[in-house]
């Protein structure tokens, strides 16, 4: 259906990949859309981090084929990319070396194994590719586009996807840049192009309001509170077990509750730019 792609600029930690679990597990468990998230990074799993045990994450090294369960398949992207080689595709290729975290509504697309930064290189232009051939099959693929990645294939991804989400720390410096760089590069000041605050502080002068103000944007920011709960849950891979206990959380001034209320919003953010953007074809 749609391709959303989070990216950043900034130098500086973001929460960018934090932000991508927190959104698209939402999305995943609150809405009826099979999601998929592809991780770009390279010899990092922060984002994969969210869903597995750190000593976990590679520990499956094989994924099995639907189409022939009784094949066993390298996974990842490395795994995927053989088999695009052979020109052996369908709509679900993607699918068969992702690894589930929820059954039919959340994938991941393992970043690359290696720890070369050459064969990093080698694999970064099939990105693009691989996310058109996802599209096919998901409902939604968002992708954690990491700062890493030669230029001219992040240009190509951004360039395929229907929102991107540019991400922002709470630092003047920060957003002032963001402010030159829309203002000297027609890309950003694209009806597409959104904004979101990781590890955001509701008590930081620089708050949602007063950022939305100062850009002249014409709706507020998407934001992901900074949240002690959540950020355990990142480390620990447990990241659906703290949405999940969220759902019998009734008190509305609970912090956790701001925090999934905030999540809540981004997503929706997300799927009414869509709606909006479909409907202006």
């Amino acid at each position: 259906m749609a391709v959303v792609t989070f990216y950043s600029h900034d130098s500086k930690e973001t929460g960018q990949s934090l932000s991508v679990a927190a959104i698209a597990t939402h999305i995943a468990i609150a809405h009826n859309y099979k999601v998929l998230i592809v991780s770009t990074s390279f010899n990092e799993l922060t984002l994969e981090n969210c869903f597995w045990e750190y000593a976990k994450i590679r520990q499956t090294s094989v994924v099995q084929s639907n189409s022939n369960p009784n094949v066993g398949l390298e996974s990842g992207v490395e795994g995927l990319l053989k088999v695009l080689a052979s020109n052996r595709t369908s709509n679900e290729i993607v699918k068969n070396y992702s690894r589930i975290v929820l059954k039919d509504r959340l994938d991941v697309l393992l970043a690359p194994e290696t720890k070369s930064y050459q064969e990093y290189m080698a694999i970064a232009p099939n990105y693009a590719n691989i996310i058109k051939i996802a599209d096919r099959y998901y409902d939604l693929v968002i992708v954690d586009l990491s700062k890493k990645m030669p230029r001219k294939d992040i240009q190509s991804i951004l360039e395929i996807s229907d929102i991107v989400m540019m991400n922002l720390v709470q630092r003047l410096e920060t957003i002032n840049n963001f402010i030159r760089l829309r203002e000297a590069n027609d890309f950003y000041k694209k009806r597409n192009v959104m904004l979101n605050i990781g590890r955001y502080d509701q008590f930081s002068k620089y708050n949602n309001k007063n950022i939305t103000r100062y850009m002249k944007e014409r709706q507020e920011l998407s934001v992901v509170p900074y949240n002690t709960l959540f950020l355990e849950a990142c480390s620990e891979g447990t990241i659906i077990d703290f949405f999940l206990r969220l759902r019998n959380v009734v008190d509305d001034t609970d912090k956790n509750i701001i925090f999934e209320q905030a999540v809540a919003e981004a997503d929706n953010n997300i799927i009414y730019k869509l709606q909006e953007l479909q409907m202006k074809l």
